[in-house]
């Protein structure tokens, strides 16, 4: 059978986030869909692929997207919008190549190790970002018990894997630059873990994100004094720019850390993963590289007995693809739901995702879901273009 790329095209939507969804045509008549973590220039990268992928077989994923990498290098394909852009079109050409092969895109990875994809669902504070994004959270939100009562209401959702945010409360960070936590607040963080952890016990897992917020000090402390609790990780907890940091704080505590979402390609997380300056990894796959340039980060994690946890904020559609990663790695623990919140997130797809707490991962070829270009025309950005069907 003789296939070939015809186009590329590429819009933008507001959701929770700014989303680009994007779809690779071709002459057969088969069309694959992917998404891209937002930013500025990334459906503009996305649309000057098509002069490069017009004409060749969309079969050969991992050669084109090698193919996109060495073209984009004056653009920055070592990191940023340019990752992005080529990992959304990772994403289309995984779901467009499954469905000429009649495959399931994690048969194009290596095949599944599981039938479904945990999820751990985000839940910020003791109300959601949302609120706090619209002035509506007052000083109740950010009370222990607060956070206590929205991990009870994940978990009547049929969720079992939740995080919150621990620095969603400044108040009691004096100077917003200098990244010090005093003993005060570090006792309020550790009241708020304390206060969940009694709550919910082993009924669920709970990880905790600090967005990269403190200093070494401050960031040793915080894990020291949440050791005693059942803690799934700390995420992200000092600037992600000096490694040695990142290392001596993994090395310095018990307490599980995480860290992984603002780097790019393998060789991004290369000497994260050989220095073991890590406990948990948690690349975000839409702006990572990809689907398969995730899966060779795990592997390469795997070899250090590392876990893989993926960061995500997509829509419906990102998160499948997501999933598909997922079943495919064997040290896979569950991709990141963002939009709980989110009243209009489901109907980005025509399927349903996350059914009782985890995403099953079907035989259907390539991603398994359908965009619902009714949804995307209902919210895309102001000048945007819809995509054509096929």
């Amino acid at each position: 059978m003789s296939v070939e790329i015809t186009d590329v095209q590429a819009t933008q939507v507001e959701g929770e986030f700014s989303w680009t969804f994007l779809r690779i045509y071709t002459d057969a008549g088969v069309t694959g869909t992917g998404e891209c973590y937002w930013g500025p220039g990334v459906r503009d990268t996305v649309e000057s692929a098509a002069d490069w992928l017009e004409g060749r077989d969309p079969r050969d994923v991992d050669r084109l997207c090698r193919y996109l990498f060495e073209r984009t290098q004056h653009l920055g394909s070592l990191a940023g919008s340019t990752v992005s852009a080529i990992s959304g079109l990772d994403i289309a050409l995984h779901d467009l190549a499954g469905k000429i092969r009649d495959e399931p895109a994690f048969r194009l990875l290596g095949g599944r190790y599981r039938d479904a994809a945990r999820v751990y669902v985000d839940c910020h504070a003791g109300v959601h970002q949302e609120a706090t994004k619209q002035g509506e959270a007052d000083d109740d939100a950010y009370r222990p018990e607060s956070y206590a009562d929205a991990a009870e209401e994940a978990m009547a959702d049929g969720y079992d894997a939740l995080k919150f945010d621990l620095d969603a409360d400044r108040s009691r960070e004096d100077d917003p630059y200098n990244r010090h936590l005093d003993a005060e607040a570090v006792e309020h963080k550790r009241r708020i873990v304390e206060a969940i952890d009694e709550r919910v016990g082993f009924d669920a897992n709970v990880a905790y994100d600090c967005h990269w917020s403190y200093d070494r000090d401050s960031a040793v402390r915080l894990a020291e004094a949440i050791e005693p609790y059942g803690v799934w990780w700390l995420e992200d907890v000092v600037p992600p720019e000096n490694l040695d940091v990142q290392r001596e704080l993994t090395r310095a505590t018990n307490t599980t850390i995480c860290t992984g979402e603002n780097l790019y390609r393998t060789h991004g997380v290369r000497q994260l993963i050989e220095e073991q300056a890590v406990d948990v990894l948690q690349p975000d796959m839409p702006k990572f590289g990809g689907m398969r340039e995730t899966v060779d980060a795990a592997r390469a994690a795997d070899d250090y007995y590392i876990p893989v946890a993926l960061h995500n904020v997509s829509s419906p559609l990102g998160t499948m693809a997501g999933a598909h990663v997922g079943v495919a790695i064997p040290n896979y623990l569950a991709v990141e739901f963002h939009g709980r919140n989110d009243e209009g997130w489901a109907d980005f797809v025509e399927e349903d995702v996350i059914v009782d707490g985890e995403i099953p991962v079907s035989e259907e070829p390539g991603l398994g879901v359908t965009l619902d270009l009714d949804a995307v025309e209902a919210r895309m950005a102001d000048g945007e273009t819809l995509l054509d069907e096929a």
